[in-house]
């Protein structure tokens, strides 16, 4: 789950079939009570229909965890986080980041900090879009030193500088593949 629809939608399911949570947030649901094989069962083929799906495994799951933290950090929250990014995801999720790097990669083929910046650089896209902020602003936002190391990353991702970018008639954004 990655938006706030796909919470609505894993809320719907879990009560129409009469199933008691706790919460549900991004990435998890904490269901109250014993789940019944049947339950589970149905619970996931809604799911599918709806594009979303239920993990088993261990390292899965992790990694989901790992990419929830960084959505939330760099969409959902305007708070800084006052240490960097390995220690942050180590302290939230208990594990050695090393260890969480290793399963991160070896899970997408990708790495952590690829997807974390991915996720800034489309962040920042989305704020030139929305044309309420000036670059200062979307900097200080997102938490770049200065508007130039902003410029510096996005251009290498990109291509464009964000100048260039906000002048495009079509502004294509990425669709981010998460899974």
């Amino acid at each position: 789950m990655i938006c706030i629809r796909c919470q609505m939608v894993v809320r719907y399911e879990l009560e129409q079939l009469g199933l008691k949570y706790a919460y549900v947030k991004i990435g998890e649901a904490e269901i109250l009570g014993d789940i019944q094989p049947e339950q589970l069962e149905l619970l996931n083929i809604k799911l599918k229909e709806a594009g979303l799906s239920l993990i088993h495994n261990k390292k899965t799951l992790l990694v989901e965890r790992i990419k929830n933290i960084i959505i939330e950090l760099v969409h959902y929250t305007d708070e800084e986080i006052k240490m960097n990014l390995s220690d942050y995801l180590s302290d939230k999720l208990d594990y050695n980041y090393t260890y969480l790097a290793n399963i991160f990669s070896e899970e997408t083929a990708s790495n952590i900090e690829k997807f974390y910046l991915s996720h800034k650089i489309e962040r920042v896209k989305e704020l030139i879009v929305y044309d309420e902020l000036n670059l200062t602003e979307i900097a200080w936002k997102l938490h770049y030193s200065s508007v130039a190391h902003l410029s510096t990353q996005f251009k290498k991702h990109t291509g464009l500088t964000p100048s260039e970018f906000r002048k495009l008639k079509s502004r294509d954004r990425v669709t981010l593949d998460i899974t």
